[in-house]
Parts: structure tokens; C-alpha cells; sequence
């Protein structure tokens, strides 16, 4: 298998594991200095941000129970795309604000760079607003 074709298996194991809500497969993807950009809106999170992002990974998945689709994945050498369909369904608080029982879907992209079989950089975007628009609620969660 080639370097492309490893980096992008790396990249599966995470969504997989993200699916599974499985943190510790999560810390064991992701090197322990790896920059970790695009959650909630965050910006870059910088070295070690899997220790911050973790936590919110875990309110997202326990508030929408998010389950992330693979459409589509390039990559080439170090650098791996992923297109993900999104969906989840709002039934635990999230930040002050009580679930309303609605189902979304929505479109995520993620870019990683992959060395030594671990994720050095993650970078996302997600279409929050078509997600509150969806599950009723304001476009702004600050």
C-alpha cells in the first residue's frame, strides 16, 4: 500500500472511532502534539489540542449523536480530503440550550496531514447553520 492509500486508512480509523465515541482509539490516532483546528469554531486549538477538543467532541456526540459518513476521501502523500455527510438528532442539552428532538444533516469537510501513521493537523468546517436552522435554534451558540 502505498504512503497515500496508509495515510487515508489512518484518517477512516479516525471517523470510525469518532462514530464509536472510542477517545482513547482517538488519543491513540492523533500524534500528542497534533494542532487540532475548526471545532466549534475555535480557531487553531495548537499543539496538544486533543486534550481541549476531546471533551467537546464528547458533548457533541452525547447532545446530536453525530455520526460521520464518508463521501468522499483524497489524498496524496502526508495530506488527506474527507467529505463527510453529518447527521444527528438533538436530544441532550447543549450549552444552555434543551434538546428539541429534531433530526439534521449536513455537510462537514476535514483536511489532515497524516506522518508516521499519526494525525499531525486536522483541520474542519462544518455547515453550523444549516444544523440550527434544522434542529430549531438560533444560528449563534456563544
Amino acid at each position: 500500500m502505498d504512503l497515500s492509500e496508509v495515510n487515508k486508512q489512518v484518517v477512516a480509523n479516525y471517523a470510525e472511532a469518532f462514530n464509536a465515541g472510542d477517545y482513547d482509539a482517538l488519543q491513540r490516532i492523533f500524534a500528542p502534539d497534533a494542532v487540532i483546528q475548526g471545532v466549534l469554531g475555535k480557531g487553531d486549538l495548537g499543539k496538544g489540542g486533543l486534550a481541549t477538543v476531546i471533551p467537546i467532541w464528547k458533548d457533541l456526540r452525547s447532545a446530536f449523536g453525530i455520526v460521520l459518513t464518508v463521501e468522499s476521501m483524497i489524498a496524496e502523500g502526508e495530506y488527506v480530503a474527507v467529505r463527510y455527510l453529518e447527521r444527528g438528532k438533538f436530544v441532550g442539552p447543549f450549552r444552555g440550550n434543551q434538546p428539541t428532538g429534531k433530526s439534521y444533516e449536513l455537510g462537514a469537510m476535514e483536511r489532515f496531514i497524516v506522518r508516521d501513521g499519526k494525525i499531525q493537523q486536522r483541520w474542519g468546517a462544518r455547515d453550523s447553520a444549516a444544523q440550527a436552522r434544522q434542529i430549531g435554534l438560533p444560528l449563534s451558540w456563544d
